[in-house]
């Protein structure tokens, strides 16, 4: 017979349980995803942590408000981009020519824009238009006649190159107006202090809710849930983060609305990926395309889908690297842009095996690379170990996702 002493021990001992799940249970299950291969986005954090201590401890101008807010400018043009990479990614494929789309998206913006008079809004729905058109073609050529994607979109590399060369003309160069809101919105912009701290309060918000409707719906079916403590405990840190680093932001100039920008459509994408059928389908057709096929999805849809939005997001970066710049030129998307991009993507997580990436890996990533690019430059090194320094990076994020990729075979055969 149980008393009612009885009932308060298994009271307690249950009391302690649930603590156990909220606290320590986390750790656990944060040791068994690192055991499993399951690394996420920590090796990037660990190598960003690295490069900030370093940096700042060479030039301690590198941590200084401003400085961040001029990084955070130069990395939404390519991180734009690199948004798009992601996709393709997640499918196994490449695209080799997004460096030279910007750069035809960019010589648009001042052909259209500023030599035919062409309104700045219809010049920039031209361009991504072409973006999506020349996504479309490459998947055509994937999907009806088997063309390798590295073929295709080298070709292309070459062809958007030439292209954007003869649009151009001699000058090879066309000045935006510095008064306009597109130079603006690229070199001056900034978010009100009350509306950059007001967003920064909508990831955690947005993670309780979600959180706490993923609970209802599997305590509803039988199933074990997160515990509340640990939800709630995730949120707060995530919003005491940033509404810190927007703290910081603002001892200096503020957040740039082109970040804000980078960061929405980065937003958009993960909640494409991981809340709607469509991201489903990525998933599964980057992880077996054939076992895709036969459950019903429409493979050649998604790789459509793929280029199109790889192709057009390269041109929306081209057109904010004309607002960075100031102008549209023959350099415009040429150089590292390309590279840049592709390696976002990679350091930030994005497997290029297929069926692993998220949107986020192209924010941090190109972070990543920008964090290098700007401390390299503050300490007057030359751009050639820039070049070696992102090299050795994106060898040891590749060498990184190998053997993670390994440790999860062997962790599933296990």
């Amino acid at each position: 017979m149980t008393t009612d002493n009885d009932k308060t021990t298994l009271d307690r001992a249950d009391a302690r349980v649930r603590h156990d799940d909220s606290l320590k249970g986390a750790i656990r299950d944060f040791t068994d995803r690192l055991r499993s291969g399951d690394l996420g986005m920590l090796p990037v954090i660990v190598g960003l942590v690295l490069i900030s201590t370093v940096f700042s401890a060479l030039n301690p101008v590198f941590l200084a408000p401003n400085n961040l807010v001029n990084l955070l400018f130069d990395c939404a043009t390519v991180g734009v981009i690199s948004l798009g990479i992601v996709c393709v990614l997640m499918l196994g494929e490449i695209d080799l020519s997004v460096g030279s789309m910007s750069g035809l998206a960019s010589a648009m913006i001042g052909v259209l824009w500023v030599n035919a008079g062409v309104s700045l809004p219809l010049a920039i729905v031209a361009a991504l238009a072409t973006g999506a058109m020349i996504g479309a073609v490459y998947a055509t050529l994937y999907n009806r006649l088997g063309m390798p994607s590295f073929v295709s979109t080298l070709s292309g590399l070459l062809a958007i190159l030439g292209l954007q060369l003869y649009i151009l003309g001699p000058t090879g160069s066309i000045n935006l107006p510095f008064a306009s809101a597109l130079v603006g919105f690229g070199q001056l912009w900034i978010l009100p202090a009350w509306l950059s701290y007001l967003l920064g309060l909508l990831p955690g918000a947005v993670m309780v809710w979600v959180g706490l409707s993923v609970m209802r719906q599997r305590t509803a079916a039988g199933l074990s849930a997160q515990p509340l403590g640990r939800l709630v405990l995730k949120a707060a840190a995530l919003t005491v983060g940033l509404e810190g680093a927007i703290y910081y932001l603002h001892l200096g100039r503020g957040v740039p609305v082109m970040f804000g920008l980078f960061v929405l459509l980065a937003v958009i994408l993960n909640y494409g990926l991981t809340r709607t059928q469509w991201g489903r389908s990525m998933f599964a057709v980057g992880g077996n395309r054939e076992a895709a096929r036969r459950s019903g999805i429409n493979v050649r849809r998604i790789y459509l889908s793929a280029f199109m939005l790889c192709s057009t997001l390269a041109a929306l970066g081209g057109i904010l690297s004309a607002a960075r710049l100031a102008s549209s030129s023959q350099q415009a998307g040429t150089g590292d842009v390309n590279l840049n991009a592709i390696a976002a993507a990679v350091i930030g997580g994005t497997s290029l095996f297929g069926g692993r990436g998220s949107a986020w890996s192209a924010v941090l990533g190109i972070i990543v690379i920008q964090a290098i690019s700007n401390g390299l430059t503050l300490l007057n090194l030359s751009s050639s170990l820039r070049y070696m320094i992102t090299g050795g990076v994106l060898a040891i994020a590749v060498i990184v996702d190998s053997l993670a990729r390994q440790s999860r075979v062997s962790h599933g055969r296990g």
